[in-house]
């Protein structure tokens, strides 16, 4: 550790920096009632342009993605940079989408998107299911989070012999997250965004102007990463696509741009947007995260280069794959530059674990507690629940890095994309048409959830030797085709779900089975703030929920 005191004293002031920014969000733009869900959990539906973009921004861009997507390419290669088409794709695929829902969401007071289908179908059922999807998907998700930060703890040297030991630092900065996030709410990461979107930005454009400098241009790095590549015997590595892995390829970025959107962390960030033009305005400059994400992925190919090893657990014997890009840091860089990357790596973590968090809560407590434990529930119960639940999503995303493999982490998070595509029906589809029946919609989601379980389940992972819901690629030949390809599991099941949600409505319909009641109108998908029917029409819902 004593090699590292430079990287960790420099890490540790930005950690602290950012903490305390977190305590002050507070009072950053503060109300005078934090007790209301609207407040604690959507900033005051307040937020601008800027706001929203760093929000929105730190919230998708994590640092999971920051550790992942390079050391996925430096181990795969080609097939790493679905990442980029997806994350480019997703713009204008929910634009549309996502200003109905802004919109109908102001009108009627939703916090969740279980809430609009609770409205919009009149199924509290299909609500609740919704719900549960978005929690069990979210779970992973922040675990991942945590991923990122022991990847640079170990790089450090911040290790211990024992399992508390070694994960101290970690629930250290989980506790400080889950304090700031309990007192500012949604305030607290839209605030800490600012620094930590700089910071990776700063680090990024210096490293590839810095590194092919340094290791002999990109023409020398592209040349060593095709010479890892054509010696290695897996079918789908190389630093271009081939016959085996296009498939997989085209259907994992389609999917994954499908369920990003879909996650309850990324509609909270929408949905604490002031109006819709500023939505229009981030989907139309979001993708400039995009483009920092393609620079980023070269550093696996840089990290070829430099001839980095992935550190080894010395308790497990296993390789850590996500210590490539910071050893890459450590190798290439000044301490105190490598310093500045592992605090952005840290400092990303925290926002979308406080926005993810967040958003869990907000579906418990909407969509679960106030549903069918407590219906007439104050704002202020709810506020208070929320923030109570909040702490115990990052309690269970602790435990899950400290009792389960943290490889077991990284594949449930591809299973909760896949999980979270079944919502897909009646969130996205549910906001352009009410055609499809309610019983429709829950009998695909099951037909949906039973085939990607029983897919998942087919799967192993030859790395850890699991032999279960070992990844998202599906074989082909499980099917009975005569192929090597794979095929992402989420787009096979969501596209079974809508199959199986349209024929059970024809069915349904035909047999004149009663539908639930539509609570919203044409007019709702296109209200914006200052629209004066808005603050009339949200207080006669919240009224006609308390009696209800």
């Amino acid at each position: 550790m004593s090699d590292h005191i430079t990287e960790i004293v420099v890490f540790t002031l930005l950690f602290l920096l950012v903490s305390g920014m977190g305590f002050v969000a507070a009072r950053w733009r503060a109300p005078q009632d934090m007790e209301h869900l609207d407040e604690w959990g959507l900033g005051g539906r307040s937020f601008g342009g800027w706001i929203t973009w760093f929000l929105v921004g730190g919230d998708l861009y994590t640092a999971y993605t920051f550790v992942a997507v390079p050391a996925l390419i430096f181990g795969a290669g080609a097939a790493g940079f679905f990442a980029v088409p997806y994350t480019i794709v997703i713009y204008p695929l929910f634009f549309l989408i996502l200003i109905r829902l802004w919109s109908v969401s102001h009108r009627h007071g939703f916090v969740t998107p279980a809430d609009f289908v609770r409205t919009r179908f009149g199924s509290p059922t299909l609500a609740l299911l919704i719900a549960i999807t978005g929690i069990v998907a979210t779970m992973p998700y922040i675990a991942l989070q945590l991923v990122g930060i022991e990847a640079v703890l170990k790089t450090m040297g911040v290790t211990g012999e024992s399992a508390v030991a070694r994960h101290a630092p970690i629930i250290i900065a989980f506790a400080i997250l889950a304090a700031y996030t309990y007192q500012s709410g949604l305030r607290a990461p839209a605030l800490i965004a600012f620094v930590k979107d700089t910071l990776i930005y700063i680090v990024i454009l210096v490293a590839v102007i810095y590194l092919p400098y340094k290791l002999g241009g990109w023409g020398s790095i592209f040349d060593a990463a095709e010479a890892k590549f054509t010696a290695s015997p897996a079918p789908g590595d190389g630093i271009t696509l081939n016959a085996n892995n296009q498939l997989q390829y085209i259907t994992l970025a389609l999917g994954s741009a499908l369920a990003l959107f879909l996650y309850p962390h990324s509609i909270t960030g929408v949905l604490a947007s002031k109006n819709r033009n500023v939505i229009k305005r981030n989907m139309s400059a979001l993708p400039a995260y995009s483009f920092l994400l393609g620079l980023l992925a070269l550093l696996g190919y840089a990290a070829i280069a430099s001839g980095v090893k992935p550190i080894t657990d010395p308790a497990t014997g296993k390789v850590d794959s996500n210590t490539v890009v910071p050893l890459l840091f450590d190798m290439q860089f000044p301490s105190w530059f490598a310093g500045v990357a592992f605090a952005a790596i840290g400092i990303g973590a925290l926002v979308p674990a406080a926005i993810m968090s967040i958003a869990a809560a907000n579906l418990f407590t909407r969509n679960i507690y106030k549903e069918y434990l407590r219906k007439d529930a104050s704002p202020a119960q709810e506020a208070r629940v929320s923030k109570i639940t909040s702490l115990v999503v990052k309690v269970g995303a602790v435990a899950c890095i400290v009792f389960l493999d943290p490889q077991f982490s990284i594949d449930l998070q591809l299973i909760g994309g896949i999980i979270i595509l079944q919502t897909a029906p009646a969130v996205a589809l549910g906001l352009f048409t009410r055609w499809l029946h309610r019983g429709g919609l829950i009998a695909g989601w099951v037909v949906g959830m039973g085939l990607s379980m029983w897919m998942l389940w087919q799967i192993p992972n030859a790395a850890t030797g699991r032999a279960h819901f070992g990844g998202s690629a599906f074989p082909l030949s499980d099917f009975g085709f005569d192929t090597k390809r794979t095929i992402y599991v989420g787009f096979v099941t969501v596209i079974l779900n809508l199959l199986v949600a349209v024929i059970a409505t024809l069915i349904l319909r035909a047999a004149k089975t009663p539908d639930g009641v539509d609570g919203t109108t044409l007019d709702d998908y296109f209200a914006d703030a200052g629209d004066p029917r808005v603050d009339k029409d949200v207080a006669a819902t919240v009224d006609h929920k308390s009696s209800t």
